[in-house]
């Protein structure tokens, strides 16, 4: 079995821009406080090979978890 990747969450100046589709799965779930902080995040996605919104990533289907600042993924 593959071990999982770790990557650092980064904290951004300015908040990435997500499509709508992904902000509207979160409302009603996440305080709109927090998911306008998760937009500050962001992490260097391996499966895209670029950096990606911490909310995009959180939605991946190979995100497994979040612990202390940094991601792990199946990726």
């Amino acid at each position: 079995m593959k071990k999982p990747v770790q990557i650092k969450v980064e904290t951004l100046d300015k908040p990435m821009r997500i499509p709508k589709e992904k902000l509207e799965e979160f409302k009603g779930v996440l305080s709109k406080g927090m998911i306008n902080r998760m937009r500050k995040e962001a992490v260097r996605c391996p499966v895209k090979n670029k950096t990606v919104a911490f909310l995009e990533c959180f939605t991946c289907e190979k995100f497994l978890r979040r612990v202390k600042g940094e991601v792990y993924c199946k990726g």
